[in-house]
């Protein structure tokens, strides 16, 4: 299990929920090590969580999790789709993005 694997799996058991307004340990902690991932520690570590728990890890942490994933491999039209759906299925609020992500798939095929 990567650390960031590790990260997600306590930022899922906290709920990502700050204490007194603060960043909680977890969150600290998941944001510093995914910020420096590559896309495929972020990818195996983002799919190993959710096929245990789909609900439990924090939308905004799917949301960044998926978002550099796809920056870092803009090419890809089959994780562009991947987060397109995830993105779908926490909306409306993403949808135009969600959307977005779709036709830039389909463009690439």
């Amino acid at each position: 299990m990567s650390s960031l694997d590790q990260a997600m799996r306590a930022l899922m058991v906290s709920h990502g929920e700050p204490a007194q307004g603060s960043i909680n340990e977890s969150a600290r902690t998941f944001v510093e090590l995914i910020t420096f991932a590559d896309s495929e520690d972020i990818l195996a570590a983002l799919r190993a969580v959710l096929a245990e728990d789909w609900m439990a890890l924090p939308v905004w942490a799917r949301n960044l999790a998926y978002r550099l994933a796809c920056l870092q491999r803009p090419g890809d039209a089959a994780l562009l789709r991947e987060a397109a759906n995830d993105l779908l299925c926490f909306g409306p609020d993403w949808d135009n993005v969600a959307a977005e992500l779709q036709s830039r798939a389909a463009k690439m095929e």
